[in-house]
């Protein structure tokens, strides 16, 4: 029974987890809202959430190692009140994650992982340039698969957030990762949001489709071999409908799919809708599509994307920003996206100008830096 005595002592070892937590320093460089904290309200919510993972057939064992370095993360929960209603062009996504220095890193990793690719194109019948694609749009091949811990994130997003029940599930789902023996606490970590591995699996999708590629009973997509992540991939698509043999689509001069007006068409399949299973939206079909015609081979666009909005083409933002940079304003690396360390870059500009504080960028403003 647990009595009023058992609640004041439960509420005292809490605050004193509490405490604790809240002076443990902070590591270097760290980003003090994704350090765990072991706040009393979330440790509370923990406590309350036990029994249903135990109810779920979680060992009361997995639970604990779960939870025992795991807390609290208030940038986590500031990351997911602050997504940005802002929609890129198609322009600007390709830029960001089918680039030319995208697609030749993936041709290198493709390279790299050639056997494996095609290995697995064999068993599930996805193209092996399909497979890299969503790896180098995922996580640049591997070199940004997370470091926050999950149980930490998808605990936090469950008690704190937007959608705590789809949270809770992931968080159930990933104490089931552990509890197969699939992986570690310590080495269960991924994006901010749960995502995890080479290929950003959230845990409901991983329990669903994961493979053990390699055959040593783990289907680990954390590991620094992508093998189980892209067979898990492959596996994914297969899965939701992919058709062997047919292609996504393709560029197209006229009629098709066109998501920047006056841009590039597009051609499109059943399998862009395959695609669009992983990730629910045109733009990353496109992209996945594209990139995987790149990596295999192809050349970029044969259509043009024209000015933006403001007037200007990828090559006049790109020559904006290297001039912002030689004015002293740091407006990051010149990829054409106007962003928001573009956008401060060009406030500053404006103010050391004397014009009109917009934060957009324009021809005039081009001009005044030296064009």
């Amino acid at each position: 029974m647990f009595t009023r005595r058992a609640f004041v002592l439960s509420t005292l070892a809490l605050a004193a987890c509490t405490a604790e937590a809240q002076v443990r320093p902070v590591p270097r460089g760290a980003d003090p809202g994704l350090v765990p904290q072991r706040t009393a309200n979330w440790l509370a919510w923990v406590e309350g959430y036990k029994p249903r993972a135990r109810s779920a057939g979680i060992d009361a064992g997995v639970i604990d190692r779960a939870f025992a370095r795991a807390g609290y993360l208030a940038g986590v929960v500031e990351r997911d009140r602050n997504q940005t209603e802002f929609k890129r062009s198609f322009e600007d996504y390709l830029q960001l994650v089918a680039s030319e220095e995208r697609v030749r890193l993936g041709r290198e990793a493709f390279a790299r992982q050639r056997s494996k690719l095609e290995a697995i194109e064999a068993r599930h019948g996805v193209p092996a340039e399909v497979v890299a694609a969503i790896w180098g749009v995922e996580s640049r091949y591997g070199e940004r698969r997370g470091d926050i811990g999950v149980v930490s994130a998808t605990s936090t997003l469950a008690y704190d957030g937007r959608r705590g029940s789809f949270f809770e599930k992931q968080l159930t789902a990933a104490l089931r990762i552990l509890q197969r023996g699939d992986t570690t606490p310590d080495r269960l970590v991924g994006s901010w949001a749960g995502a995890m591995g080479h290929t950003q699996f959230i845990p409901t999708s991983y329990q669903a489709y994961a493979v053990d590629f390699d055959g040593d009973g783990r289907r680990d997509i954390w590991s620094d071999d992508p093998s189980d992540a892209l067979a898990s991939t492959a596996a994914y698509l297969e899965r939701s409908g992919w058709r062997r043999g047919e292609r996504w689509g393709g560029e197209t001069g006229s009629g098709g799919l066109q998501p920047d007006p006056g841009g590039p068409r597009f051609a499109t399949g059943r399998n862009f809708g395959v695609i669009k299973r992983y990730n629910n939206s045109d733009s990353y079909a496109l992209a996945v599509g594209y990139l995987s015609d790149r990596i295999a081979g192809a050349g970029p666009l044969e259509a043009s994307f024209g000015p933006d909005r403001y007037g200007l083409t990828l090559a006049e933002r790109q020559e904006l920003q290297r001039r912002l940079g030689a004015a002293g304003f740091d407006a990051g690396k010149p990829d054409g996206v106007i962003g928001t360390g573009t956008r401060e870059a060009i406030e500053a500009a404006q103010r050391s100008l004397g014009v009109a504080v917009t934060g957009d960028p324009s021809p005039a403003l081009l001009r005044a830096l030296g064009g």
